[in-house]
């Protein structure tokens, strides 16, 4: 089966793509000795889990289902942060994860008897914004409640402590880790050298092809040689960038005014961050409004009136039937999805390097049905 036959929507994983985003992030950890975990907040196909497993060192989770995916499904290294915890998810998740990693002192202290097994670990804010387009994302914003701060740091707490975490970027290149890095080392460098490990977090576009990935080794090369510290990188995004297709059909045309193809497939339902982050997707053989001969707006058959995706024009005029492909619609997509309006999941599909598909998943009524059952 190829891409053109599959049943829309339907989101379809590049696993070639998949394995080349992997392979460069093998080379960073043979050049560093890193490890590299998936943060399965942005990708958690579990499917592709045995490939990813052959190429990185595990998984992170934000809570007890993703750490019980990771365990299960790669058994790899296991890690866990959330902002708080409950206490019967504490009690599974000390066996089933290898690191836990609280957000404040209170959550330590409150948890500290049952954490005689796992490495511990505590995120910290260096409080050093380096997002100037997604203040939504930025953890290092005035009032965050994400991690300590240096001035409410308790280093009382330190022999508990194996080791630092912080999650600052979004989408970034290694320049903004060397200036949070510099953040670091002058707010908490003087507990690093106590500790065992430091968690730089995600956010690392690693596999972007303009990412400066010899100053990304240099950062970590130099925390580890400086601190005697082993680093953690924690990318989600990076794994699964461009390696993935949400494929559509066009339903109807509508023109009010706007020419508008109405589409099987949602920015509300089944890309929430083209309406949340915002932003435009690519789309295959298209380009911007006014580019081509031919412009649209593109839609959805939700009753949202702003469940838009965007605007677009083609090489040809666009009727109901064709299909057309988004692209980068690996990550926050199937993790995020949802059936407002009773609208049906997407299918996932694999393809492999030779453009064979094979269906992963379908879903139907009762998928819809039982999550509100």
């Amino acid at each position: 089966m190829r891409i053109e036959d599959l049943k829309t929507p339907c989101y379809v994983v590049d696993e070639g793509k998949l394995e080349e985003n992997l392979k460069v992030l093998k080379r960073v950890k043979e050049n560093t000795s890193c490890t590299i975990l998936l943060a399965q907040k942005a990708f958690s196909c579990f499917s592709q889990y045995p490939l990813i497993g052959k190429y990185i060192d595990g998984t992170t989770a934000s809570g007890l289902f993703e750490a019980r995916l990771g365990k299960e499904e790669m058994g790899l290294e296991n890690h866990v942060f959330s902002p708080a915890y409950k206490e019967e998810d504490v009690k599974e998740l000390v066996t089933i994860c290898d690191h836990m990693i609280f957000n404040s002192f209170s959550q330590l202290e409150k948890y500290k008897d049952y954490l005689s097994q796992v490495n511990v670990g505590l995120r910290i804010n260096p409080e050093c914004s380096t997002q100037e387009e997604h203040a939504i994302y930025d953890p290092c914003a005035p009032g965050s409640r994400l991690g300590v701060t240096a001035e409410h740091f308790k280093e009382e707490w330190m022999p508990y402590l194996s080791g630092l975490h912080f999650h600052t970027l979004c989408e970034q290149n290694s320049d903004d880790l060397k200036k949070t890095l510099d953040a670091v080392e002058e707010k908490f460098g003087k507990y690093l050298k106590g500790l065992t490990w430091l968690n730089m977090g995600g956010g690392h576009h690693i596999t972007r092809d303009d990412y400066d990935l010899e100053l990304l080794e240099s950062c970590i090369n130099h925390m580890q040689e400086k601190y005697g510290v082993h680093v953690y990188l924690e990318p989600g995004e990076a794994v699964a960038l461009n390696a993935g297709y949400l494929v559509t059909e066009v339903m109807d045309v509508v023109d009010n005014g706007i020419k508008t193809l109405i589409l099987d497939a949602s920015a509300s339902c089944h890309m929430p961050d083209v309406i949340e982050m915002p932003y435009r997707p690519p789309l295959k053989d298209s380009g911007k409004p006014g580019e081509k001969p031919y412009t649209y707006r593109l839609s959805s058959c939700t009753c949202l009136a702003g469940d838009v995706i965007g605007d677009y024009s083609f090489d040809q005029e666009i009727k109901p039937g064709d299909k057309l492909y988004f692209m980068d619609m690996a990550i926050y997509s199937m993790v995020k999805n949802n059936t407002f309006n009773g609208m049906p999941l997407p299918s996932i599909a694999s393809m492999d390097a030779n453009g064979e598909c094979r269906m992963i998943k379908e879903f139907g009524y009762e998928d819809f049905k039982n999550r509100l059952s």
